[in-house]
C-alpha cells in the first residue's frame, strides 16, 4: 500500500461511529486516521429495543459507521440500521457502512424451493436505512456486490495475510484452496507469495459436514497454507488439514479472514495438524475462544487508508495494486 498524506484529509467533516460489534477495531481505525470517535450512545431500552443517541452535530458530515454484523448477528445488524437511520435524519452528507464481516453472505442464492436470499434482503435494508456506500472484506460470494444499488468497496485480506507468511520465510510453500469455489482467493495469496496452488475437492453430504474426495496438486514435502474466507465450526478446515497430512505435507498452516469459531471449532483446531491459524480482527475474538494456535492480524490500517481515500475522493483500488 502507498503512503497517504493525512494533511490532505478534511477531518472537520469526518465522523466515525461504532456500535457494539467491534469497538476495539473502530478505535484502532480512528487512531490510525488521527481522529476521535464521535460521541454516541448505542445501547438498549428496557424492553430490549436498540437505542441510539448521537451527542454531537453531524449535519453535512461524512459518516463512517464501523459495525461488522457478527454474533449476535441480528442485534449488530439492527444497531447498524438504526445508526444509519439516525444519521440520515440528522442531515449527514454521506453514510458509509464499514462492515468488515457481512452476515447472511452464505445465503446468496436459492438452492431449493421456498428459500430466502437473505444476503440481498440485508443489502436492501442497509440502503433503505440510509447507507450510501459500503466497505466490506472478503465477501463469501463476490456477486453480493451486485445486490447493492450503491457503491461497494470489496477489500481482500490476502495482502495482510501474505505479509505474515512472507515474514516466516518458509521454503517450498503451496497455497491450498479448501474447495473449488475458493480457487480465486487461493490464487491471490499464491501470487503474493509466488507459490503454486493445490485444490481440495470435497462434497458436503449435509450442512456442516465435508468429505475430502480428491486433492489436485502436489503438497508432498511442502509447507501447505490453507486459505478460506470463513472458519465457522472448522470441520471442513480440519478435515482438509488431515487430508494434506496424509498426502505428505511437511507443515500445515491455515488462514481465514473471518473467525466465527462456533463450537466446537476451537477444540477441533487444537486437535488438528494445523500449526497456526492466521485470522484477522474483522470479528472480535472473545476470551473463551482464545488458543495458542491463533495469530490475529489487524486490518485497522488497511480499512483506515480506504476510509481516508473515500473521504478525499481518491482512488481506492490504487491501494491494492
Amino acid at each position: 500500500m502507498e503512503d497517504f498524506n493525512k494533511m490532505a484529509l478534511d477531518t472537520a467533516n469526518l465522523c466515525i461511529l461504532t456500535g457494539n460489534a467491534n469497538p476495539d477495531l473502530a478505535k484502532k481505525i480512528a487512531d490510525h486516521i488521527g481522529v476521535n470517535l464521535c460521541d454516541a450512545y448505542v445501547g438498549h431500552f428496557n424492553n430490549g429495543e436498540t437505542q441510539v443517541m448521537i451527542s454531537e452535530s453531524i449535519r453535512g458530515k461524512d459518516i463512517f459507521i464501523i459495525q461488522p454484523t457478527s454474533y449476535p448477528v441480528n442485534d449488530n445488524l439492527m444497531e447498524l440500521l438504526i445508526m444509519a437511520d439516525a444519521c440520515k435524519r440528522a442531515s449527514a452528507h454521506s453514510i458509509t457502512a464499514v462492515v468488515p464481516y457481512y452476515a447472511y453472505a452464505r445465503q446468496d442464492r436459492k438452492t431449493r424451493g421456498r428459500e430466502p436470499i437473505s444476503a440481498k434482503l440485508v443489502a436492501n435494508l442497509m440502503t433503505t436505512a440510509g447507507v450510501t456506500r459500503v466497505v466490506t472484506v472478503d465477501l463469501h460470494a463476490g456477486q453480493i456486490q451486485g445486490f447493492f444499488d450503491i457503491p461497494v468497496d470489496h477489500l481482500a485480506a490476502a495482502p495482510v495475510i501474505a505479509n505474515y507468511f512472507r515474514a516466516q520465510k518458509f521454503d517450498d510453500v503451496v497455497v491450498v484452496s479448501p474447495d473449488l469455489g475458493g480457487v480465486t482467493r487461493a490464487r491471490i495469496l499464491a501470487d503474493h507469495l509466488q507459490a503454486p496452488i493445490a485444490i481440495i475437492e470435497k462434497r458436503r453430504p449435509k450442512p456442516g459436514c465435508a468429505e475430502v474426495m480428491n486433492l489436485i496438486g502436489d503438497v508432498e514435502g511442502k509447507t501447505a497454507v490453507i486459505i478460506d474466507d470463513i472458519v465457522d465450526t472448522a470441520g471442513s478446515l480440519c478435515e482438509g488439514a488431515r487430508a494434506l497430512e496424509k498426502r505428505g505435507a511437511k507443515r500445515i498452516f491455515a488462514s481465514c479472514s473471518h473467525a466465527i469459531l462456533s463450537d466446537p471449532a476451537v477444540q477441533r483446531i487444537n486437535e488438528s495438524p494445523i500449526e497456526k491459524l492466521v485470522i484477522t480482527d474483522t470479528i472480535p475474538l472473545p476470551p473463551e475462544k482464545q488458543s495458542d494456535k491463533f495469530v490475529v492480524l489487524s486490518l485497522a490500517d488497511a480499512l483506515g487508508d480506504v476510509m481516508m481515500r473515500i473521504q478525499s475522493h481518491r482512488s481506492v483500488s490504487q491501494l491494492f495494486r
